[in-house]
């Protein structure tokens, strides 16, 4: 379990990129959703003991963040959005030697090793050099370094930024197959809803709400949304569209009006505020 109690990072000029979150986060795959700049980046390198927090604290399974960040280290895995393999060893190599560092014997190291690149499919590319994989396998790659090293915590932020559909899911199938804990970020819903059991947003580096996402899309029980080129009735501008939130019921005359109508999803969450997803 997370405890974070009143973190803060602000950075030269003053900048708050976490302004204050005091939360506990749930065992089990969360997920972190928020425009850019909402702070979710640096929220992670904080609770993974990358980057010192201004003030505040977070406990990890009881362990500080900077007191205990020794400890914590050997029981936590962060794998940054920028992570990239090195492109002369095989995913073989690269998971061994991971596990290695980790202090693994060499005989653990290979049995764990072998185990997870068979378990995120893998293995049948174990012998090839990581730069002529794909950018799916690539990612892949770094969650069975995760699930090798049978961490206690891992932190992923935006492991599938990039990757085509099918990659997604299959860097999805992976991140399910993870024994620890789990706190990721993205910018795709339907990640975060494929893959969460708790939902938090953020913005303007403060938690705003959490909760499962059958609880957070509650508020649009029985409701569709509505976009246009023109303005609506009750409408508001998103980007270069009009959107409006109705009853479902009214979906067929929207419809027949040539609108373009959709089912609820996380989305919404954002478009409520004001948010522009393609920010």
């Amino acid at each position: 379990m997370i405890e974070i109690e009143n973190i803060v990072k602000t950075y030269k000029g003053g900048k708050k990129a976490v302004n204050g979150i005091s939360e506990i986060v749930d065992n089990g795959v969360c997920t972190l959703i928020g425009r850019n700049g909402a702070g979710k980046t640096t929220l992670l390198r904080m609770l993974s003991t990358q980057l010192l927090p201004t003030s505040g604290t977070a406990r990890i399974d009881g362990l500080d963040i900077v007191k205990d960040a020794t400890k914590l280290r050997k029981i936590l895995v962060s794998i940054p959005q920028e992570a990239s393999p090195l492109g002369i060893l095989t995913p073989y190599e690269q998971v061994n030697m991971y596990l290695l560092g980790r202090k693994f014997s060499i005989p653990d190291a290979r049995r764990a090793a072998e185990s997870a690149l068979e378990t995120v499919g893998l293995w049948d590319v174990r012998n090839k050099p990581s730069d002529t994989l794909s950018g799916g396998m690539k990612r892949k790659m770094f969650v069975s370094l995760a699930l090798a090293s049978n961490a206690d915590m891992v932190f992923l932020d935006e492991p599938t930024t990039g990757l085509d559909p099918l990659s997604r899911l299959e860097v999805w199938s992976a991140i399910k197959k993870l024994t620890g804990n789990v706190l990721l970020t993205t910018h795709y819903m339907e990640e975060a809803e494929s893959l969460s059991k708790k939902v938090y947003l953020q913005d303007q580096g403060q938690i705003i709400d959490r909760g499962t996402v059958k609880k957070l899309l509650s508020r649009f029980a029985g409701k569709v949304r509505v976009e246009s080129t023109t303005e609506l009735s009750n409408s508001f501008k998103v980007g270069g569209n009009f959107v409006k939130y109705d009853d479902i019921e009214s979906s067929e005359s929207y419809i027949r009006q040539g609108l373009t109508v959709k089912k609820i999803t996380l989305d919404d969450l954002f478009i409520m505020r004001g948010v522009d997803l393609e920010s």
